[in-house]
């Protein structure tokens, strides 16, 4: 369904902070498979797009850091999937730390009926991702 409000209005991007600029870069392409566009900047002024495998980004920030920040604004990215299980699984595997394995959850929604298969877990900088399929919409 076409925005009628601002026309060709889609999503872009998601920054994520790094505290550790490298260990992130592994997770993302070699770990979840996100190719490499491009980069700028050095240091923690260091910057770089990685592309999810359907032209959306997840924009690398270097600078983060172990302080806890809570910003009730981001809760988390979800990224559509084939198969949450086998996403899970790799995202564990490439060094991700678990909040919650794959559920199926039929929701009381209105008006449509969603049936969604979803997995939370926590990237190297702290941040939160969700594996995210639709089963059902009724």
């Amino acid at each position: 369904m076409a925005n009628e409000i601002i026309k060709g209005m889609g999503f872009h991007h998601i920054a994520v902070k790094a505290k550790d600029f490298e260990e992130s870069m592994k997770f993302y392409t070699e770990g979840l498979g996100m190719k490499f566009m491009t980069q700028w900047g050095e240091g923690d002024g260091r910057i770089a797009m990685l592309d999810m495998g359907n032209g959306d980004i997840v924009e690398l920030f270097a600078g983060g850091n172990d302080k806890e920040s809570v910003d009730p604004k981001y809760i988390h990215f979800a990224m559509l999937v084939d198969d949450v299980d086998q996403a899970y699984e790799t995202a564990l595997k490439a060094g991700a730390k678990s909040k919650s394995a794959p559920v199926v959850a039929p929701l009381d929604s209105a008006p449509i009926k969603l049936t969604l298969n979803c997995a939370f877990v926590y990237g190297p900088a702290g941040e939160e991702l969700e594996f995210f399929k639709i089963l059902e919409q009724k």
